[in-house]
């Protein structure tokens, strides 16, 4: 199967290779062709938890608290996947971490996110115990036909076509104590991955457009407000942008495309919606971009692109 779609075994000789976002996606893809499965990724996902994450596993493992191996996770995720990006949101007594992936005409994205929030729901039960449940599981593709396997799974609620993949639970969690702190080791980890952070970092653009999908669907993708995170003024980071050849429009164009070309292609959420949550005044607005990006409206674009996300829609 791996051969198939490219990828040699010798990849695995090595834990510090990776494989790339697009790379996991064909593999995906060809898997649920090849064993008509429709919920493939969701299997794949149950098999995986903080071991598979490595050096930034491990810190996350021997963290004080919950809430600092999460952040953890969060802060370097892109050491482990450079297609996507993680976040954790708390608002009041809920809690949501959340994926997105950022790259591009991925195929079988579905079945990623859907492994993925497999993964989360594993790490938060190995963080915080096997009494760790989730409020919501949240799916940004159209409802399946075959649910039973994510009820199962999940024993929570499920909310498809959603903005993003991610769970919801109890802030409270957060604070929840790790038994295996041990903090020479968690130094001798940092050193390890502030090295790797060295060799792979993203480049600055990159992590601008990982913000600005976080961003854009809750109307907090202003410059100053993008610039902050990185504890900058807003020229600063014009000028940064500038010297990688780009800039905080185009990147927000680009943003703004990718997540309305994936709401469109695997979810049925409205196309009013869509560009209320991308912050345009109203559909006609959101329309002449559309078009000014694809040559096409939005509309046709889900007619001629959403069926071949995947076969159970």
């Amino acid at each position: 199967m791996l051969r198939e779609v490219g990828l040699e075994l010798k990849l695995f000789d090595n834990p510090d290779n990776r494989i790339a976002h697009a790379a996991r996606g064909r593999l995906f893809s060809h898997c649920v062709a090849s064993t008509g499965c429709l919920h493939f990724g969701l299997l794949v996902g149950q098999q995986a938890g903080l071991d598979s994450f490595g050096l930034v596993g491990l810190l996350a493992k021997y963290s004080p608290d919950a809430g600092t191996a999460l952040r953890s996770l969060v802060r370097f995720f892109h050491l482990h996947n450079r297609g996507a990006a993680v976040e954790l949101a708390v608002d009041g007594d809920r809690a949501t971490l959340s994926f997105d992936a950022y790259q591009p005409q991925v195929e079988a994205a579905d079945q990623i996110g859907d492994g993925v929030v497999a993964v989360m729901l594993n790490i938060m039960r190995g963080l915080c115990g096997p009494d760790w449940a989730p409020v919501e599981a949240r799916f940004a593709h159209r409802r399946p036909e075959d649910v039973e396997p994510y009820r199962r799974f999940f024993g929570a609620p499920l909310r498809f076509d959603a903005v993003r993949y991610g769970l919801v639970f109890a802030t409270r969690w957060l604070s929840r104590p790790l038994p295996g702190v041990d903090h020479e080791l968690l130094r001798l980890l940092q050193q390890q991955i502030d090295a790797l952070q060295a060799r792979h970092g993203d480049d600055f653009a990159a992590q601008v457009r990982s913000v600005l999908r976080s961003a854009l669907p809750t109307d907090g993708a202003n410059a100053d407000n993008v610039a902050a995170v990185f504890s900058m003024h807003s020229r600063t980071m014009t000028r940064r942008l500038s010297a990688v050849g780009t800039s905080f429009r185009k990147l927000v164009d680009e943003s703004r495309f990718e997540i309305a070309r994936r709401m469109l292609e695997d979810s049925s959420m409205d196309v009013r919606l869509i560009a209320d949550m991308l912050g345009y005044a109203d559909a006609s607005a959101f329309t002449r971009a559309f078009r000014r990006w694809s040559g096409t409206t939005p509309a046709r674009w889900r007619s001629e692109h959403g069926s071949r996300s995947r076969g159970r829609r």
